[in-house]
């Protein structure tokens, strides 16, 4: 069928995502809830589109597991993010990383250093990582997460308690002025915060779409780390929320 303007719109977003909610879309769009989801309708009709719980994707994109989106979603944001920190590490020293998509990017963009010490939870970082250029890996053990294949439990934190490292870095699902940083999962959001007091430098990494975000679990405050990395300048409130904490910003795409 022909489709208008913004159902063109729709899958240029759907597109570049992959998968996105439909609060998201209307955001993007700067229409109703009601409006998308009546946009939406002849697209899932016609196969364009699937529609998901709140949300819609491409036919080749649903079927991935939710990590593997979620690898997708803002991988440009995430990828300059992982750079830029990559770029402040250096040969032969000791890296704490949470499982998180931009710390898995981070990763990949560490696999041009040379004798890492790398503690993790994440069995997509400790794969990346493992085996090349002398590095050593160490991976907690714990129940282990079907979607992301990281460990999860009081063992977990028992075994990453054992290390000090120079860098703890850790993701975060959503930045909220009040209440710092915040995860929606209780056992990833306690794994987080122990993971950032085993660090000398403390640094939490995100991309701008977390900003502004509730979630449902505070993993620590604004004083609780060094540094904040992202792709785009904060908003003001964050910004100087992060500034009166003494936090550092580093921003890959400043406004």
């Amino acid at each position: 069928m022909n489709y208008s303007k913004r159902h063109g719109e729709i899958l240029k977003l759907i597109q570049e995502e992959g998968t996105m909610t439909i609060a998201r879309l209307a955001e993007k769009l700067g229409v109703s809830l009601e409006t998308v989801r009546r946009d939406v309708k002849p697209l899932a009709r016609d196969g364009a589109i699937l529609k998901m719980h709140g949300a819609i994707g491409l036919p080749s994109v649903v079927g991935e597991a939710p990590f593997e989106r979620r690898m997708r979603e803002q991988a440009d944001a995430k990828r300059v993010i992982a750079k830029l920190v990559a770029a402040t590490i250096r040969d032969g020293e000791s890296v704490m990383l949470d499982t998180g998509t931009t710390t898995s990017f981070l990763a990949r963009e560490l696999l041009g250093h040379r004798r890492l010490t790398v503690v993790t939870n994440s069995s997509d970082i400790a794969r990346t990582l493992a085996t090349v250029n002398g590095n050593k890996v160490y991976m907690a053990g714990g129940e282990l997460r079907s979607d992301s294949g990281a460990a999860f439990g009081v063992s977990a934190i028992e075994f990453v308690t054992r290390f000090t490292v120079n860098h703890a870095v850790i993701t975060a699902g959503a930045v909220d002025v009040q209440h710092g940083i915040l995860d929606y999962v209780l056992e990833e959001a306690e794994f987080a915060r122990v993971v950032l007091t085993r660090g000398t430098r403390r640094i939490v990494v995100t991309d701008h779409t977390k900003f502004g975000r509730q979630g449902l679990v505070q993993v620590c405050g604004f004083a609780d780390f060094d540094e904040l990395a992202t792709d785009l300048t904060p908003p003001s409130d964050i910004a100087r929320a992060v500034e009166e904490a003494s936090v550092a910003l580093l921003v890959a795409n400043p406004r």
